[in-house]
């Protein structure tokens, strides 16, 4: 019987949920299984993994094979580094020495992560922060065109009434000046 290390596929439509098992190769994803070994939860932030160690290492040690998702769960948990690491004969002390160190180094890492995520985060509220004030500079100068606008018309405006006017007025004295020519001219000619 060969045992695979897998996942079982709980949780309902679209929230999935699994659950880390030792089950013979034979038998179907969500079908029978020999033992539980952990849980892996991939909707909350960060993923959940949670792993009983000592059943994980009992069965690599028997020859299960783990599949591509468990293993990279299981590096991620630091049990592959582990499972290595007692395979080569080391000592105990030795490998908990090497385990510290390297949760030292992956705390650093999610920690460098979440710096990079933060410095993300404020560089795309500068832009958007640059690109709001691009747009209100772009409002305030097309509503001063607007008004620039508005106040040419409305001096074209007045100069053409003030022509107007002027026009007007030239026409009232012609007029005038003509009614005083024909009645000079009617004088003269009743003089006559």
């Amino acid at each position: 019987m060969a045992v695979k290390l897998r996942l079982r596929r709980m949780g309902r439509k679209k929230k999935p949920f699994y659950r880390i098992v030792a089950a013979d190769s034979r038998s179907p994803r969500d079908g029978r299984f020999i033992e539980e070994i952990g849980y892996y939860n991939p909707l909350t932030d960060p993923m959940t993994i949670e792993v009983k160690q000592d059943r994980a290492l009992y069965w690599l040690g028997q020859g299960a094979i783990p599949s591509d998702t468990v293993k990279n769960l299981f590096t991620r948990k630091g049990l592959n580094m582990r499972f290595d690491l007692m395979r080569r004969g080391v000592d105990e002390a030795k490998i908990e020495a090497e385990m510290q160190q390297w949760a030292a180094n992956q705390a650093d890492k999610q920690q460098k992560l979440e710096l990079q995520k933060e410095a993300e985060l404020k560089k795309a509220a500068a832009a958007k922060k640059a690109e709001e004030e691009a747009a209100n500079k772009a409002e305030e100068e097309a509503a001063k065109a607007a008004e620039e606008e508005a106040r040419k018309a409305e001096e074209a405006a007045a100069a053409e009434a003030e022509a107007k006017a002027e026009a007007e007025t030239a026409d009232a004295e012609e007029a005038d000046t003509a009614a005083e020519d024909s009645g000079e001219e009617a004088e003269a000619s009743a003089k006559e």
